[in-house]
């Protein structure tokens, strides 16, 4: 627990913006977030219906057996490998793995070869994992690649990349400009830096664009992925990212907090608003085929689920539970409906070792 006689995030944050001068935006979300002790991920418990947001593993379990049968067709697929690593990253309470590993138990020799990793820094969320995953011997670790070298290596992220810190860009006639964080009238406030920096140095969707244009630029979600993807293609394996975003690098800002259930001013309260944006999924795959990777078509969450066979799995439920009908439904239509979760979220995988994705489009 933090000590709250000390200074707050609030005037630590201002305090180095008077030191050093205003700060990119990543820098600001890296300290909104994970700044220890009082960012946003690093105590409490920000998910259910008394947090800040509900994720898709706390809708239904359904969605969590279904990456459950994903992993398991992916293992099948490398020869039921008698050793790996199955990693989450952003693992929540555990309520995915928890449902996923349900449904994996009962692939024979499965647990026996699992090794389960979790990358979780929130110390009432690795408790809450620990509750749940205890039976299947999970290990914390502190980097995101830092799994068994030689093992193939299975990493699940759903809802990770987009509280990545992102930084922004702004064109301008004489070039682009980083949006940065800065105090006016002893209030934190979006400014430009003087400095443009050359067009060359951003993406290719970006050139030519006009004034007052904003690109976001994911340099952290790039990182994880490079790091991520060459333990993949060293010792085989997949990835599957589910989060909302779009397929193609685009033009646009999409920075935004939110605070029980309802949006909230990015720059105010930091350490109490979640913040993220939409992922980039188009930058994600060019960096996972540069590694060497097999980029599968990116999917909505509506088609990856379907095809997993979600409105199978919410009708055998039903059967069984006949008086859970209506909940049912109910999460089967914010999970997959295109005016809920199911076309605003995609499904990213990328592989090695020759791995046909399920759930997954023909390339």
């Amino acid at each position: 627990m933090a000590d709250r006689s000390a200074p707050s995030l609030e005037d630590l944050i201002d305090a180095q913006i008077r030191a050093t001068g205003p700060m990119s935006i990543a820098t600001y979300m890296g300290l909104a977030l994970s700044y220890p002790a009082r960012g946003y991920y690093a105590e409490g418990d920000p998910l259910g219906t008394k947090g800040d947001f509900i994720t898709a593993p706390e809708i239904s379990q359904m969605f969590g057996e279904l990456v459950g049968f994903f992993i398991v067709n992916c293992w099948q697929q490398l020869g039921e490998p008698a050793s790996f690593t199955l990693l989450e990253l952003g693992p929540g309470r555990g309520t995915l793995m928890q449902d996923a590993l349900r449904v994996a138990a009962k692939a024979e020799g499965f647990l026996d070869s699992l090794h389960l990793q979790l990358f979780e820094a929130n110390p009432a969320l690795r408790l809450a994992q620990k509750q749940r995953l205890d039976q299947y011997n999970p290990y914390w670790a502190d980097e995101i690649d830092a799994v068994a070298e030689g093992d193939p290596v299975f990493v699940v992220a759903n809802e990770f990349f987009d509280a990545l810190p992102i930084r922004q860009f702004v064109k301008g006639k004489d070039g682009w400009h980083e949006r940065l964080v800065g105090l006016r009238d002893g209030k934190r406030a979006f400014g430009l830096s003087p400095t443009p920096i050359p067009e060359s140095t951003l993406p290719e969707a970006f050139h030519g664009a006009d004034d007052g244009t904003i690109a976001e630029i994911g340099l952290a979600a790039a990182d994880a992925m490079q790091r991520l993807a060459t333990r993949i293609k060293a010792q085989k394996g997949a990835l599957i990212a589910i989060d909302y975003g779009y397929g193609t690098t685009q033009a646009g800002e999409t920075l935004q907090g939110v605070s029980r259930h309802r949006f909230a001013d990015v720059l105010e309260r930091p350490g109490e608003v979640d913040l993220s944006s939409h992922v980039d999924f188009g930058a994600l795959a060019r960096v996972a085929a540069a590694a060497g990777l097999d980029v599968a078509p990116l999917a909505t969450q509506r088609d990856f689920l379907g095809r997993l066979g979600i409105v199978e799995r919410a009708t055998m439920l039903a059967r069984a539970n006949p008086a859970h009908l209506e909940h049912l439904s109910a999460a089967l239509k914010r999970l997959t409906h295109e005016d809920e979760m199911g076309t605003l979220f995609k499904a990213f995988c990328a592989s090695a070792g020759g791995i046909e994705p399920v759930g997954f489009a023909d390339t």
